[in-house]
């Protein structure tokens, strides 16, 4: 499984998509988890990604706004494959089947990827 907290296409400018991946919902048949929400000045300014991760739902948020949530359907790991600690990864891709549909603009480059800070929380 995967979970994507934030994902930004650089050729979309302001979309977020937020999925979950797994056995069963995978992006290569469009059958992934995922919502978007737009954000205006995306490029110009942070902007708090949370994601709520429990045994029930996904829900995640832009600057505490909800505009994803997966519930657990109950149908097993090949559907919710989250019950087990995942890795934590900040990803500045560029290219690959979704990131290079409308091809690579190297005039974009150099880029960052800032980043304030990253805090995780577990419930005992």
């Amino acid at each position: 499984g995967e979970i994507d907290i934030m994902e930004h296409v650089g050729h979309n400018l302001g979309t977020i998509h937020a999925s979950a991946h797994s056995k069963d919902y995978q992006w290569q048949t469009n059958t992934q988890q995922t919502d978007t929400i737009h954000i205006a000045d995306v490029a110009e300014n942070f902007h708090s990604y949370i994601l709520e991760w429990t045994p029930e739902v996904m829900k995640a948020y832009v600057d505490d706004k909800l505009y994803f949530e997966y519930k657990n359907e109950g149908l097993g790991e090949a559907k919710w494959p989250y019950i087990q600690p995942f890795y934590l990864i900040l990803n500045v891709a560029v290219g690959g089947a979704w990131g290079n549909v409308q091809g690579i603009d190297a005039d974009a480059f150099p880029q960052s990827m800032q980043v304030d800070y990253v805090r995780i929380y577990q419930k005992k």
